[in-house]
């Protein structure tokens, strides 16, 4: 279970406690009372049984055979080859913005990705197409993705808008995420999801943060998928705990500088294993 749903069931827990106080100081039936509490009890136990049974959870793919399929073309040489796309959908950051109104697409995790692939794969022949928007969230890339995106005949596509989906909130992000994870698969298009990028102004030690939902979310529909999980979150708050302030890795609140930008190229590299 979530931290956030502990959190939640902690909360109605202790006002259950306080409307139990309420009976005990206006009546003596003490049977009552406790047949009360075993109600709610129980519904609760129900109720968490229903929403998180005790199975395993679906994972995200394994980055070690993913793609495994996209390496083997990649490894292979003239004549054998052929053209590998890759596109980066998504908001400002896949489109290089640092601090706006500054575009460095060359620091961005796009480029940086290109470059290390090519020298990976040096028979490859590799096309790496941003389609990102700024200030873009998930819906207006759904409204979007078939006519951009699947008409460039992707081999991988990747998906980051958390960072702007925060405006939208969680439910209304899901849909769009779904429509564009279940159209690539629909096509036989790979998918890797991305969970945000940094905003100095978010709470990242709370769970119940915004930023902090929207990557729970896109976790779980890594798992639910079984599609690729790059967890750029994740990979910011461990540089953050042992090499140096979040700061050191943005170019402003809530864009990386290229310091940011190698977290996510490195997070991305995983899934494009070394050619044996």
């Amino acid at each position: 279970m979530s931290a956030a749903r502990l959190k939640f069931l902690n909360r109605i827990l202790r006002f259950f406690s306080g409307i139990l106080e309420i009976f005990r100081a206006y009546t003596r039936h003490e049977k009552i009372i406790a047949a009360i509490g075993a109600g709610f009890l129980m519904s609760l136990a129900v109720f968490c049984l229903v929403r998180h049974p005790a199975v395993a959870q679906p994972a995200p793919a394994d980055p070690r055979v993913y793609l495994s399929d996209v390496c083997d073309e990649m490894s292979k040489q003239w004549p054998s080859n052929r053209t590998i796309n890759i596109v980066c959908h998504g908001h400002s950051v896949p489109a290089g913005y640092f601090k706006t109104p500054e575009v460095r697409t060359f620091d961005a995790y796009p480029a940086l990705m290109h470059q290390a692939l090519c020298r990976r794969f040096p028979y490859a022949v590799i096309n790496v197409i941003v389609t990102g928007i700024g200030s873009e969230n998930s819906e207006g890339g759904a409204r979007r993705f078939e006519r951009d995106v699947l008409s460039l005949r992707p081999d991988v596509v990747t998906i980051d808008y958390a960072l702007n989906d925060r405006r939208i909130g969680l439910r209304r992000s899901e849909n769009a995420w779904r429509r564009m994870i279940e159209m690539a698969l629909a096509w036989h298009v790979k998918v890797l999801l991305l969970t945000p990028t940094p905003d100095l102004s978010a709470h990242l030690d709370d769970p119940l943060d915004p930023l902090n939902e929207q990557a729970g979310q896109i976790r779980r529909l890594a798992g639910e998928y079984g599609v690729g999980l790059v967890d750029s979150l994740a990979s910011f708050q461990e540089a953050a705990r042992t090499n140096g302030p979040l700061a050191d890795y943005m170019a402003q609140g809530n864009h990386p500088n290229r310091r940011g930008h190698e977290l996510v190229e490195a997070e991305l590299l995983k899934w494009f294993p070394e050619p044996q």
